[in-house]
Formats: structure tokens, C-alpha cells, sequence
């Protein structure tokens, strides 16, 4: 009865709220937060960059390396928020850009289209662009290719009835650290990389490589699609309103996270070994345990919160609010531009003449992130200008 009652609405929400869709100016608050959680993804890989010393691979090493002092473990904990919201707000914008393309006049084949067309898009810039920044091979799945892949399956899967994506993706995130991948041969490259793309990251057999794995990554994204089709629901003043509903849940799902380290059992891929607060931190990224996406996903709704609080002030595109919200609206272009700014060196060069230190690094980090506002500041005009071109894809 739950669950009819949830797809009646959102059904409704489709069909009665197009024509307010179409005309509903931009949800700062969620340009803020993707824009924060990218200026800290730009922290993250001027880092490993430049940084003689990096954290990494979490999930992927079974133990947190313990040569790793704390601040240098804690520059790294600091960026964990990016991928989950990166990818959950994916969602919410193909949610809304769904909803926004249908009340114009589109066909459902014609929003299926851009999609499956974003999707490819996005799966091709990694080998083009993504990988050879990281000196990795060229058929990495790195989170720009895993996004990719979770939009040319929700091209056809967003219209499965709300409830059922709803219910699906809360399953995938739930219970995904039982999924076993067996039945598919290992020993073979078809095999190997399949799993890889699926559910199992890895690096042992080049070029075979995979970081982000769609099966958990798809459940985030499911989450996020829900989440664009309820804010469809509210009104300018209901959409305000969510402010003490998103703290409560980011200050609830942080603490289920230290509930969930403290029981050591369900929920961590990586155990905690110890009580160090570096052991209670170190927790499975690669694939994203239930532990991990507690915490990430939980600061991804207080930074929503503190979005719509600057919005509520009348202030979202002004002084560093207003730089983020320029970031969080060209997110893609951003991604591929700071990846080559920060690497400061051709393709194909891997060693460095010398490194940063954390003092040397912040000053690179934040001239870095001046120079990016003005490329997205000219990028999105260029954009704005030519609305029907290829850029619209990125």
C-alpha cells in the first residue's frame, strides 16, 4: 500500500507539475554543493599530483597505510563527499532535466536520446581525456565512465515506476557487499573486466582497470533520480522548507555512521583494526560501503542545508557561494579542465622534478580554483550562446 501510494505521487508529480517545471529558475542549493564537493575533488588531485605522500585506494588495501601521518590522512578523508555527491546529484539533474525536457514538448524517445547520447559522451572522455591525466590505461572505468554507464541505464530504467527505482536502489546499497560475482570467469580478459566494470574494482591486469564500479554507484544515482522527482513536487517555499529536513538527515546519517564503525560488523568492507580516529576514518571507497556512503552522503545533505540557508539570504551567486554555484553549473567542463591544470604536464611524462608540501599544494589548490572560475564564468556564456550545440553534452 506504501509503495502505491509513493508511485501515485510521483507519477502525479510527472504529469501535473510539468508545466511549473519549465519554468522554475535554477536550485542554487544544489549547484552549491556540487560546486563545493568539486573544489574539493580539485583539492584531492592537486594532491596526488604533487604530494610525495597520498592516501588512496581505500577498499582496495584492506588496512589504512599506517606511514600515512594524520594530516595528510585527513587531506585525503576531507574529499571523500565528492563521487557520492557528484554522482547522487547526477541523479537529481536527470530527474529534473527529465521532467523540464517533457514539459517543453519532448517525447519520452527524445529524453531517452540525450541521455543514452550523455551517457556515451561521458564513457568516451575517459580514455580521451580522464585517463591520460592519471597516466592510467585506457580502459580505466574511473568515475566520469561510471557515470556514463549509470546514465545509458537509466535512459531506459527512469521509467520504471518511482517506487520501484526507489526500492531497487536502496537494495543495491544495502546488501551489494554479499554480491558475489563467481559465476563469471576470472581468468579471462572478458571475464576479468566485467567484474571489474560490475562490482569488483581492480588494477591487477592491464588495462583492465576499474575504480568505480556501476552495480553500488547505480544505487546512488537511483537515490538521487528520487530526490529530482520530489523536489519536481515543491513549490519555491516547500523547496526552502527543506532546510532542517536535510540537516536532520545529514546529522542522523553521520551518526549511523560511528554506530556502524562502532559495531565492526555490517556495513564495513574494511574492518576497523584499532581505535585510532585514522582507523575509525578508513573506510571502503572502492566499491562504497555502507559505512562510507553514511558519512559522505550524510555531509552531502548538510552542505544542501547550508546551500539553501545562503539561498534564503538572497546571496547564492555572490563573494565564494557564488563562485562554488559557478562551479556546481559547469560541472563537467570543470572536471576535465582542473585535471590538466593541476597535472601541469604533458601526456605521457610521469616523473616530477620535485613535489609540494601541504603549504605549497593549498596556494596551487586555491590559484587553481581563480582560474577555473573564469574559464566556467567564459565557458558558460559560450554555452548560453550556443544552446543547441555539443556543448549542451558537456
Amino acid at each position: 500500500m506504501i509503495a502505491l501510494v509513493v508511485e501515485s505521487e510521483l507519477e502525479q508529480s510527472l504529469e501535473v507539475d510539468q508545466p511549473y517545471a519549465e519554468t522554475r529558475p535554477r536550485l542554487e542549493f544544489i549547484d552549491f554543493t556540487r560546486g563545493l564537493v568539486m573544489a574539493l575533488m580539485a583539492w584531492d588531485h592537486v594532491s596526488g599530483f604533487w604530494n610525495s605522500v597520498h592516501g588512496g585506494l581505500e577498499g582496495m588495501l584492506p588496512q589504512r597505510n599506517p606511514s600515512l601521518d594524520l594530516i595528510h590522512f585527513m587531506s585525503r578523508f576531507v574529499t571523500h563527499y565528492c563521487a557520492p555527491a557528484f554522482i547522487f546529484l547526477a541523479g537529481t539533474s536527470l530527474a529534473l532535466s527529465s521532467v523540464r525536457r517533457l514539459s517543453r514538448g519532448a517525447t519520452q524517445l527524445e529524453v531517452t536520446k540525450h541521455f543514452l547520447v550523455r551517457g556515451i559522451v561521458l564513457v568516451l572522455l575517459e580514455p580521451l581525456v580522464v585517463s591520460p591525466a592519471f597516466g592510467l590505461p585506457w580502459l580505466t572505468v574511473g568515475v566520469i565512465s561510471c557515470i556514463g554507464l549509470c546514465l545509458i541505464l537509466f535512459s531506459v530504467a527512469r521509467r520504471l515506476p518511482p517506487w520501484a527505482i526507489l526500492t531497487g536502489s536502496l537494495i543495491v546499497i544495502l546488501n551489494h557487499q554479499w554480491l558475489d560475482l563467481g559465476f563469471i570467469p576470472d581468468t579471462v580478459a572478458w571475464g576479468h573486466y566485467l567484474r571489474v566494470i560490475l562490482h569488483e574494482p581492480g588494477y591487477s591486469w592491464p588495462p583492465y582497470y576499474g575504480f568505480y564500479t556501476v552495480i553500488p554507484w547505480i544505487g546512488v544515482m537511483g537515490l538521487g533520480y528520487c530526490f529530482g522527482l520530489h523536489l519536481n513536487r515543491l513549490d519555491s517555499d516547500n523547496i526552502m522548507a527543506l532546510k532542517v529536513p536535510l540537516a536532520l538527515t545529514g546529522l542522523a546519517s553521520t551518526t549511523l555512521f560511528f554506530l556502524v564503525r562502532h559495531l565492526n560488523g555490517y556495513g564495513n568492507l574494511v574492518p576497523r583494526w584499532g581505535d585510532d580516529v585514522r582507523d575509525w576514518l578508513y573506510v571502503s571507497k572502492y566499491p562504497p560501503s555502507v559505512a562510507f556512503l553514511l558519512w559522505t552522503l550524510g555531509g552531502m545533505c548538510l552542505f544542501m542545508a547550508a546551500g539553501l540557508v545562503i539561498e534564503a539570504k538572497g546571496r547564492p551567486r555572490e563573494g565564494l557561494p557564488g563562485a562554488l554555484n559557478t562551479f556546481g553549473r559547469t560541472p563537467l567542463f570543470f572536471y576535465l579542465v582542473h585535471l590538466w591544470l593541476y597535472r601541469l604536464r604533458p601526456p605521457g611524462v610521469t616523473g616530477l622534478p620535485f613535489f609540494l608540501g601541504i603549504p605549497e599544494t593549498l596556494v596551487f589548490w586555491l590559484a587553481g580554483l581563480a582560474a577555473l572560475y573564469y574559464l566556467c564564468r567564459r565557458y558558460e556564456a559560450l554555452k548560453r550562446a550556443h544552446p543547441g550545440s555539443p556543448l549542451q553534452y558537456i
